[in-house]
């Protein structure tokens, strides 16, 4: 089990430790909320964790299947309510595997793990997710 250390650095940033592989990460507030964007915003890795989740178990099913998908790229925006409290209102994410050549099973594969990604689902249902597959 691996532990993360956050440490508050002031001015909306935070240092973040992973105790495992030993490497940190920091978060700034993002512009539109009181902070520079030197780094990314909390919610920023919420919907990067979603595209890491889905490549990561895409390439996990690839490599089960004899198939690559090495080069596999993928754009995302989130969304952000304008009530207060803010949070994610929509997650955009634009996936590329044209580089892949995957025939229609190999596609299916990729597509059906988009619905099973362990992040998106945890997160709360009235989030709207639109997934996009270029293939």
């Amino acid at each position: 089990m691996s532990k993360i250390e956050t440490t508050y650095l002031g001015n909306f940033k935070t240092k973040n430790f992973h105790s495992e592989s030993k490497k940190e990460i920091q978060t700034d507030a993002p512009t539109d909320n009181q902070g520079k964007g030197e780094y990314f915003s909390p919610t920023d890795l919420v919907v990067t964790a979603i595209v890491a989740c889905i490549l990561t178990i895409s390439g996990q099913a690839a490599q089960t299947s004899g198939f690559s998908i090495n080069g596999a790229k993928a754009v995302s925006n989130k969304i952000m309510t304008s009530e207060t409290p803010r949070r994610i209102a929509e997650i955009q994410i634009d996936f590329d595997f044209s580089i892949c050549n995957l025939n229609e099973k190999q596609q299916t594969i990729i597509q059906r793990i988009s619905q099973t990604c362990p992040v998106a689902l945890s997160l709360h249902p009235d989030i709207k997710k639109q997934f996009n597959f270029k293939f």
